[in-house]
């Protein structure tokens, strides 16, 4: 079942009607609800679908369990509708599909970087929404996914409180292996798949999820998302490997494992396995590589914008998002150096000049007033957003790759979450990781003593290194470590220097590119 308005507009027939859209929003464009159901997965019914329109594809297809969010990534299901993953643009009366909106706008609405590098919007994010757990499973990486023509999927997650007034089931996520876990172990679980529950989850830890906070997934990392309702801004595909084959009582087919593999590899355990980061999978301090907490980006008098999502994949800025909250009456200006998708997740208000309305509840084919895609053109002159409600706006916005010149290095957040993190709060919240490159993690402390340094740490051995002279003044490295060490800091000595001075002043550190 597909549910349109009768009026939409294809491809070559959309220059018009977006012209006058984005004169009209002054660059912002509304966008009417996604919904994609998962034939394998169970509806956690918090997204505010209406309750009779979960199967709204049919049972065949499954429950909707995601809402996507200025999409121009296909879902990857089977049986999909024409249209299953894309975002709708809605003005005058008809629709049309952000992706033609965007081949047709180019530079106006991503901005010349992005449209010159990429030809499209390469990101999405969504609402994730499961009554339980789903499989361990991963994301195939850029050079993985190409075997079979596909693009690779690093991830985020963030919960936002206004989505999880419940837990559901079971909101715990299990991610990576246990350190240790060998690749035999791994490979006797794919061997049992037909045997019963292929026991993956016995190698495995699970997380006691945490309302408004996050994680970083790099691809090729296991993980079992647990119950939390999650906003999910990631790299626009949709490959996936389930390595789990009984979730709470269902089977998932072998084919859900390697359908995003080279048909000859579909039954080459040794291939499989190793589309896994072995080493970040591993990783015995996978927390404090990947957890996430939200940093003060911006403030103003009654409102304040925050980082939610931050960090590097592999050196990289893919994407990064923020959450606005405004109190009643208050407004603001943004002036961001991207394009954005934009979700109002609570209150009512102003952006621009179209308004926002957190629904309460959305039949399925209905438009709303809480999504907008904010172009390039719209961003970069800044935008005003405005509380005209009685209680707090809050949207959530998602961005490309390189949008920002730096953002907050994972581990730069003040670590509030009690009884979760196994280091002791105060050393955690002040050692920020800044870079990590072959196995090396570098860290800096914020009100360190002198003179400059930075910490090394690999297999269980850490130094401090002077940055002018880049001799060791505490531990050791063992020789090859210490030279990786130095061959990479003689190549960002200015950066060091200059989070050594942010860490002086209490500020958030900039992430440092890996040895090349």
């Amino acid at each position: 079942m597909s549910v349109l308005s009768p009026n939409v507009v294809k491809g070559d027939n959309v220059g018009k009607i977006l012209g006058r859209a984005l004169d009209a929003g002054e660059g912002l464009l509304r966008l009417t609800p996604t919904w994609v159901p998962r034939s394998f997965l169970h509806p956690g019914k918090r997204i505010k679908l209406h309750p009779n329109d979960y199967y709204a594809y049919g049972a065949n297809r499954g429950g909707i369990d995601e809402r996507w969010f200025s999409s121009t990534t296909d879902a990857a299901n089977e049986g999909r509708v024409w249209h299953e993953g894309q975002s709708f643009c809605s003005f005058e009366g008809q629709q049309f599909l952000l992706k033609d909106a965007i081949a047709e706008a180019g530079p106006r609405a991503i901005g010349k970087r992005l449209w010159d590098e990429y030809k499209r919007w390469p990101v999405y994010s969504k609402f994730f929404d499961n009554m339980g757990p789903i499989p361990h499973h991963m994301h195939q990486s850029a050079k993985d996914a190409k075997l079979v023509g596909l693009e690779g999927k690093p991830e985020s997650y963030y919960f936002p409180p206004q989505y999880n007034n419940c837990d559901n089931s079971f909101p715990y996520t299990f991610m990576g292996l246990e350190p240790g876990t060998t690749k035999d172990q791994l490979r006797k679980c794919l061997e049992n798949w037909d045997q019963g529950d292929n026991g993956i989850l016995y190698l495995s830890k699970a997380y006691r999820l945490n309302r408004g906070t996050g994680w970083l997934i790099p691809p090729g990392v296991l993980h079992a998302p647990g119950s939390l309702c999650t906003y999910e801004p990631q790299w626009g595909s949709d490959v996936f490997g389930m390595f789990q084959n009984i979730v709470e009582g269902r089977y998932v087919p072998w084919s859900l494992l390697v359908k995003d593999m080279p048909a000859d590899k579909h039954r080459d355990l040794d291939f499989i396995i190793g589309q896994l980061d072995w080493e970040k999978n591993v990783d015995p301090s996978f927390m404090d590589h990947n957890y996430l907490e939200p940093i003060a980006a911006d403030q103003g008098a009654g409102w304040i914008d925050k980082w939610i999502v931050y960090g590097r994949v592999d050196g990289q800025q893919l994407f990064s998002a923020k959450e606005l909250t405004l109190d009643p009456g208050a407004k603001c200006t943004l002036k961001d150096p991207g394009a954005s998708g934009w979700i109002t997740v609570q209150g009512k208000g102003r952006i621009g000049k179209l308004n926002l309305q957190t629904p309460a509840m959305i039949r399925f084919g209905a438009e709303t007033e809480d999504e907008v895609f904010i172009s390039h053109e719209a961003a970069t002159r800044g935008i005003t957003v405005e509380n005209t409600g009685s209680e707090p706006l809050v949207g959530l916005r998602y961005f490309g790759p390189d949008t920002f010149a730096r953002v907050p290095a994972v581990g730069a957040q003040e670590i509030n979450s009690p009884g979760i993190h196994p280091k002791p709060m105060a050393v955690q919240s002040k050692m920020p990781r800044i870079s990590q490159f072959f196995g090396i993690t570098i860290y800096m402390y914020h009100g360190d003593h002198d003179p400059p340094h930075f910490h090394a740490k690999y297999a269980g051995r850490e130094a401090q290194l002077s940055i002018e002279t880049l001799d060791i003044l505490k531990g050791a490295l063992s020789r090859r470590a210490r030279g990786l060490v130095v061959d990479w800091a003689l190549q960002y000595r200015e950066e060091l220097l200059a989070n050594w001075e942010l860490a002086r002043q209490g500020r958030d550190l900039m992430d440092i590119p890996p040895l090349d």
